[in-house]
């Protein structure tokens, strides 16, 4: 039986390619449409507007397109206030819920539009009617009688607008490439870290063992001196060969100054492993003078707030290393929702990934890796936001740290 609504989308549609977008995710999804009303702004402020009735062969494939489209910022005409259901155990959502995007959401209650608090993508959506406020909370934070949204009434998402300027950042977010040029874009990242830090939000950086492999980890502990990370996400590898380093000079058994395999290197991780396990932790490490450089060092030393979670393959790990996954991205969610403005991921797909599905599409993100597949990845889950460079780590990091200290 088939089944159809009324949608509608204002703001830049059509210069963004959104419209576009739109249309292709009706029929692609098996719909169809037709325009009913448009109106397109003559001068680059004005908005456009558009509203189409959409069409599916069944009811059961209508609520797919409309969840697509509001996912785009296309929202029903006609407004009714949100539907829930009770949770129906803790750690349990109602079939039909609704799942988060990151994008600014809005959620109307007792005939107001109320913004959701903690943006998220793939989240449940809470819904407290006495207090009229709605949270995006973690399927496993739900409890039993929450009431979760269901379906798509009283819901409205806003897209991300494109710049009406010429600006580097959607540039990186249109194409990711290793022939584009990296130096203008190495130059807005700075001057938008200068801005975070002059109104003294956050920056997050999230980096991989490849920082200490590639000897990037200087640039990156000037960086922290500097003031510019206050947030830093990775795991237990990033630790173990910045203290392997420290204290050696080596990165998975190479000498760092050569680039020579030393004798018996192999096992020096192991060895600074144990040398902090010893201590207690990186930070009695850094207070007992065992530890005297790198990039744990100066995170402790200048108070960077640092989440370091395990996997299955680690040594060790390390003391400070949250080995309970569900803790560690608590933890990885405090950090981002108690300030951070720019999220810059280097060399590390797993926790880009990870991260980037905590962060709501307000905060600006840029991935760096030598492979082009992490940006793409990010982009692909939902990342909205994301800006790529194709890039070694150690060419980013020194030419980023120049930058900021170019004036």
């Amino acid at each position: 039986m088939s089944a159809s609504e009324r949608i509608e989308m204002s703001g830049h549609i059509i210069d963004s390619g959104a419209l576009m977008k739109l249309m292709d995710t009706i029929m692609d999804l098996g719909g169809d449409f037709e325009i009913q009303e448009q109106h397109y702004g003559r001068r680059k402020e004005e908005p456009s507007y558009v509203r189409l009735e959409v069409r599916a062969p069944t009811g059961k494939v209508l609520e797919q397109i409309l969840l697509s489209c509001q996912s785009l910022g296309a929202n029903l005409s006609e407004a009714t206030d949100v539907h829930t259901v009770p949770a129906p155990r803790d750690g349990a959502l109602p079939d039909g819920f609704y799942s988060t995007t990151n994008l600014r959401t809005e959620v109307r209650i007792n005939g107001r539009w109320i913004g959701a608090q903690d943006q998220e993508m793939d989240l449940a959506l809470v819904v407290d009617p006495e207090r009229e406020a709605a949270r995006c909370t973690p399927m496993a934070d739900v409890r039993e009688g929450d009431a979760v949204v269901v379906g798509h009434h009283g819901l409205r998402v806003t897209p991300l607008e494109r710049a009406r300027e010429r600006e580097v950042f959607s540039f990186m977010r249109s194409e990711v490439s290793s022939e584009r040029p990296k130096q203008l874009a190495i130059a807005e990242i700075a001057e938008t870290m200068r801005q975070i830090r002059q109104r003294r939000g956050k920056i997050l950086f999230v980096v991989g063992p490849a920082i200490i492999h590639t000897g990037a980890g200087p640039y990156l502990e000037e960086l922290i001196r500097s003031g510019y990370v206050q947030v830093l996400f990775g795991g237990n590898a990033i630790a173990t060969h910045d203290v392997e380093s420290a204290l050696y000079g080596t990165s998975l058994g190479v000498d760092l100054g050569t680039g020579m395999t030393v004798e018996g290197g192999h096992a020096n991780h192991m060895r600074a492993l144990n040398t902090i396990r010893q201590a207690g932790s990186i930070a009695a490490a850094v207070e007992q003078g065992i530890l005297s450089r790198g990039v744990m060092y100066e995170c402790v030393r200048h108070g960077v707030e640092m989440v370091l979670a395990g996997s299955i393959r680690d040594d060790g790990p390390m003391p400070e290393v949250v080995t309970d996954v569900i803790e560690a991205q608590r933890l990885m969610r405090r950090c981002v929702q108690s300030g951070v403005e720019m999220a810059i991921m280097i060399s590390t797909m797993l926790h880009s990934i990870a991260t980037g599905n905590l962060l709501p599409a307000t905060v600006k993100t840029v991935v760096v890796d030598i492979n082009p597949a992490t940006v793409t990845k990010l982009a692909d889950r939902g990342s909205f936001q994301v800006a790529g460079l194709v890039s070694d780590a150690e060419l980013f990091l020194s030419s980023l740290a120049q930058a900021l200290t170019a004036r």
